[in-house]
């Protein structure tokens, strides 16, 4: 690989992960309803997907992908399904919402670090725009690259991706302590959850 060919990829991995997507609106969502740690929980699990598909591609699985078109379809479908899901819970949390957020928070009423962990993961197993970046990933290496080279350029995306994520996780931890006045919780429940049943929505059209 060729110094031009490494810095286009660094500049094409960073524009995506810093472009709010289906996995950033669920750190944050976490991150706001349980704190710094519910935020990192998340951004690892999507890590481990992102580890998932960087393997996958490095098998040589990724061309099933492209023989099977179906095969996308399905998980683009599961994907939105799985957005629209978690948009619901926060729609229905929104309306049965009591008290403060921070609250809720420090009283333990938020699900456990565990399942912000399986949100990421799952958000990021079924996101197309992920298993499309590794379907791309081999036009930036030459032909019959060694593994390293692959390993490498996937080792940027997992880093770069997760760091962003903790970066998100930074900035709204030091939000949510200004959402603590009463009906804070039900408003960001419902952007959240308008949020995520759109980004599901656009999944579908994609």
């Amino acid at each position: 690989m060729d110094l031009a060919t490494v810095l286009t990829y660094i500049s094409f991995t960073f524009f995506l992960v810093i472009t709010p997507g289906a996995t950033t609106a669920v750190v944050i969502r976490n991150t706001l309803e349980r704190g710094f740690r519910g935020g990192v929980s998340t951004a690892a699990g999507a890590a481990i997907a992102n580890m998932t598909h960087a393997t996958a591609a490095g098998l040589g699985l990724t061309i099933v992908l492209q023989r099977f078109p179906a095969v996308l379809f399905g998980v683009r479908i599961a994907g939105a399904v799985y957005l629209g899901w978690l948009g619901v819970v926060s729609l229905v949390r929104a309306r049965r919402a009591e008290g403060s957020l921070v609250q809720k928070v420090e009283n333990g009423q938020t699900r456990t670090s565990r399942s912000a962990f399986l949100d990421g993961l799952v958000v990021n197993l079924l996101n197309p725009p992920i298993l499309t970046f590794y379907l791309l990933m081999p036009t930036f290496l030459p032909p019959n690259p060694a593994a390293w080279m692959f390993a490498t350029l996937a080792a940027v995306h997992v880093t770069m991706a997760f760091t962003c994520h903790v970066a998100w996780s930074l900035l709204f931890e030091r939000l949510r302590h200004a959402l603590a006045q009463p009906g804070a919780l039900r408003a960001l429940d419902a952007g959240a959850g308008v949020a995520l049943l759109l980004l599901a929505a656009r999944v579908l059209v994609a």
